[in-house]
């Protein structure tokens, strides 16, 4: 399970485009630009409780996404296939291959680790 602040990030990433642009804007400042709820309030002229709300409406509406779409549990679930694959292929002894499997195997660890 990750952490809460790596959650949102995660979130943030595949649905921060499905938010509101004062919302985009909060989460970004706050969670990307490590601002304050204090600093943000200054800079757009509103209440730290203002921000707080927006903040807060902000991650609900990130994880209500996610609930329905479900598109960061899919690319977990995808990643952790890779390393298993990788794995997988990297206990292969490739010596004891005959060459075009050899180069198959060679290629396809290739082909991961460009998706790393």
């Amino acid at each position: 399970m990750l952490d809460k602040i790596t959650e949102t990030s995660l979130l943030f990433d595949f649905y921060g485009n499905l938010l509101t642009e004062k919302q985009r804007k909060v989460m970004s400042l706050y969670h990307e630009e490590n601002l304050s709820l204090g600093e943000i309030a200054e800079e757009d002229n509103v209440s730290r409780q203002a921000v707080h709300i927006s903040l807060k409406k902000a991650e609900k509406a990130l994880k209500e996404y996610e609930d329905k779409l479900g598109l960061v549990k899919r690319w977990q679930e995808n990643l952790k296939l890779i390393e298993d694959i990788e794995l997988k292929l990297r206990s292969i002894d490739v010596d004891e291959l005959k060459e075009a499997d050899k180069a198959t195997v060679l290629s396809l660890l290739d082909e991961i680790e460009r998706i790393d």
